[in-house]
């Protein structure tokens, strides 16, 4: 594919060897990172009219490289199509060949919609895919073919070519959404996180995000302040650290193969969003380094926990101190969770997400 046709290769920015813009590669490398800007927001009922992304870069570039070996590409900023669909289109061709190349794309900017992309993208490569959103809302909504940011859900959920294994809802906030909407989700065992649970502490939200294989962010999950961060803008949601600290968590993720950042005002002209949102790009680089310098042999240590006469595996990974539980020999098939989670299960507590995976 000649991506020169479709992308605007970034402007120049000068950076000082230590930053990160330095380290940045040529061509797309295998096993790295794929940064792709796009400026699409149809999707919302927004425009698609091109965006400078160019201050978020500067902000970008001139953070710290620190001793990051995972190679970066950045493609540039991906021209709208004519249509909704022909971005859609577009946009999965491009991820499809990251995946090829085993590299993770991150794509920044545009419309929630573009989630279906991603998992389009991803859905051709690999089958029984766990997906985490963090979004301030659940929309299942089944109207209109083209696709939107209330609809792909569903059309994930319903498509008969994709293979979705787990489904994962973080920072959604109850007085935004449907009651039924939320009592739909939990009976058909999709995990749901409120935003309340996952303040100050981002230790919750990682469990969800250990093992998932795409992760897509809303940026209307983030608070706004004096000027929008998102397109539709919150004045609850996950505060500036929080944000950073799930990005780093998603970026630790050992299974981690495609992210997506949208519904975010690229082009605010506010010099603290953009700060912000290069610092969550940052942040999940971070994360992706320090996950790949993990060692490829793991070593666990077992507790065994009595509550009412059944018995019940908490396990903790030696080199990285995380929880699982679960009586099979295979680590794949082991529930992460929390060292909260053992503690409660020593007290005699199991919460509703492992009674419901001990007991299935």
């Amino acid at each position: 594919m000649n991506y020169e046709d479709f992308i605007i290769p970034p402007k120049y920015i000068k950076t000082e060897k230590w930053q990160f813009g330095s380290q940045l590669k040529d061509e797309l490398p295998e096993a790295g990172i794929a940064l792709l800007w796009v400026s699409d927001y149809r999707g919302a009922g927004e425009s698609a009219e091109m965006l400078d992304f160019t201050p978020v870069r500067r902000q970008l570039y001139q953070l710290s490289g620190l001793d990051f070996e995972v190679p970066v590409h950045d493609f540039g900023d991906l021209i709208s199509g004519k249509t909704r669909e022909d971005t859609h289109y577009i946009l999965q061709e491009i991820l499809s060949s990251c995946h090829y190349k085993k590299t993770i794309p991150v794509v920044i900017g545009g419309s929630n919609d573009l989630s279906f992309s991603v998992y389009s993208a991803l859905n051709f490569h690999h089958k029984n895919i766990s997906y985490t959103q963090i979004s301030d809302r659940i929309s299942l909504d089944t109207e209109g073919t083209e696709v939107t940011e209330n609809n792909f859900l569903s059309k994930i959920f319903s498509s008969k070519n994709f293979s979705i294994n787990k489904y994962h809802h973080l920072g959604y906030q109850k007085h935004l959404n449907e009651v039924e909407t939320i009592k739909l989700m939990n009976e058909v065992d999709f995990d749901v996180m409120r935003l309340a649970e996952m303040m100050n502490r981002s230790d919750k939200a990682e469990p969800f995000l250990r093992t998932t294989d795409m992760v897509t962010v809303n940026c209307d999950a983030v608070e706004s302040m004096s000027d929008c961060f998102s397109i539709h803008p919150q004045v609850n949601g996950l505060n500036r650290r929080e944000i950073c600290a799930i990005m780093k968590e998603i970026g630790l993720g050992r299974n981690l193969k495609s992210v997506g950042i949208f519904n975010v005002v690229a082009d605010s002209g506010n010099i603290l969003n953009e700060q912000l949102l290069a610092q969550m790009i940052w942040y999940l680089t971070e994360g992706i380094n320090i996950r790949k310098s993990h060692p490829e042999e793991r070593e666990f240590e077992t507790f065994w926990v009595i509550i009412d006469d059944a018995q019940y595996a908490f396990r903790r990974d030696v080199f990285s101190n995380l929880w699982y539980v679960g009586n099979s020999e295979s680590i794949e098939e082991w529930l992460p969770c929390t060292i909260d989670d053992y503690e409660n299960a020593k007290r005699g507590i199991l919460s509703s997400r492992l009674l419901k995976f001990l007991h299935h």
